[in-house]
């Protein structure tokens, strides 16, 4: 691998610039940001760094070849041209994902297994034999994509999706991706020099993922599976370095980090998390209603995913985005309040305006994550307002 190489680190939509900030932060050069991706240049060590230590990044893709293929007989020889052994041993195994977009070659399948074909063939014209597939734990992933007949074979640094952190024990019903849960964290400007409170959190991920930034615990910390540790050319004293240096870099947090939810059993699963995280000393955990949220004094940030329709069915979902409203007005004065929600009417039942929104993907619902500043006498302002349109 050339010492400085073009990265591609995908993440979800409404993250591009977060992630291309973290990037920049790490040293990547000739940022670019793409759809749901950024595109950066870069050596070895950034290509550690972004898979340990970027807290929005959903896998980091090294691209090898860049080519026109307008059919399978195209992309069969161009494949093979690749020089696959210097990145496949003969007896190790490898993997294909294949993506297909605009193109007439219209089937991922068939295009992967086009690509497996030239692979093989290649090491056997070379050994007379070749390495094996295997689907589930390859030592080198491929990913080749073709959009509008332009093919991008890549090596995928991560094989497993970034978000799986390694802490998580268990979830509740339709749980927070890790990288969203962190994404919001940053966009929120939380920066772990106050207090961060989540009144409805679930199983735990935004408490955790909060006060791994405040601590500066690298996101990857508990992983121990990454494509590029079985490469050939893998520099595990660099990888080592990258890991110690991290650990060195964390910071103290002075100030509260809380999580609650009105489920016991879906509590002791976030304590559990919390546990797993070793974040046990920094998280405190409550079983109570929204109504009864004890925000900590001195203000901070507060972020919350509470149900909405579409994705957990509320009896009486206008009922409980009041409560949040209720809520925010009389127990979070100096904090600024974010909502991630797809639920556009029942967000109205907060009774307040947002100062800002941003479109983030809860899955595959488009969803809006709202910031609301609840200031000291938030709560007069609001009845007095209600009292004059009724007038």
């Amino acid at each position: 691998m050339k010492k400085n190489q073009s990265y591609i680190a995908k993440t979800f939509a409404g993250l591009e610039e977060i992630l291309a900030k973290e990037v920049k932060e790490l040293g990547g050069l000739n940022i670019k940001i793409l759809n749901r991706a950024v595109m950066f240049e870069g050596d070895k060590e950034l290509l550690y760094k972004t898979n340990y230590l970027c807290r929005t990044a959903i896998r980091v893709l090294v691209p090898i070849a860049i080519f026109r293929a307008q059919n399978e007989n195209e992309l069969y020889n161009e494949v093979l041209k690749i020089k696959w052994e210097d990145y496949i041993h003969l007896n190790g195994t490898f993997s294909i994902d294949g993506i297909t977009s605009y193109s007439n070659i219209t089937h991922s399948k068939y295009l992967a297994l086009k690509t497996k074909d030239a692979i093989a063939d290649r090491f056997r014209e070379k050994y007379g034999r070749r390495p094996n597939v295997d689907t589930k734990d390859p030592d080198v992933k491929i990913n080749v994509r073709v959009f509008r007949d332009e093919c991008t074979v890549s090596l995928d640094s991560s094989v497993e999706s970034l978000h799986k952190r390694g802490y998580r024990i268990g979830t509740g019903p339709a749980p927070l991706n890790e990288v969203l849960a962190a994404g919001m964290i940053l966009l929120s400007g939380w920066d772990g020099n106050s207090n961060f409170v989540d009144p409805m959190c679930g199983s735990g991920t935004l408490p955790i993922e909060a006060a791994m930034f405040a601590l500066n615990i690298p996101p990857a910390q508990f992983r121990e599976l990454f494509g590029f540790t079985r490469w050939k050319d893998f520099d595990k004293e660099l990888w080592q370095k990258i890991k110690d240096d991290a650990e060195a870099a964390r910071k103290e947090f002075k100030y509260k980090i809380i999580g609650s939810d009105r489920s016991g059993r879906i509590l002791q699963v976030a304590k559990e998390n919390v546990v797993s995280a070793g974040l046990e000393d920094e998280i405190s955990l409550r079983a109570r209603y929204i109504d009864d949220a004890e925000p900590p004094e001195g203000g901070g940030t507060m972020i919350t995913n509470p149900p909405y329709g579409e994705r957990i069915k509320v009896e009486d979902i206008k009922k409980l985005y009041s409560e949040i409203g209720d809520a925010m007005k009389t127990k979070f004065e100096g904090y600024s309040a974010w909502i991630i929600s797809s639920d556009k009417e029942a967000l109205k039942f907060i009774g307040l305006r947002p100062s800002r929104r941003i479109t983030l993907f809860n899955g595959p619902l488009e969803s809006g994550f709202y910031k609301f500043d609840i200031y000291k006498g938030t709560k007069k302002v609001h009845k007095r307002k209600r009292i004059e349109r009724k007038e």
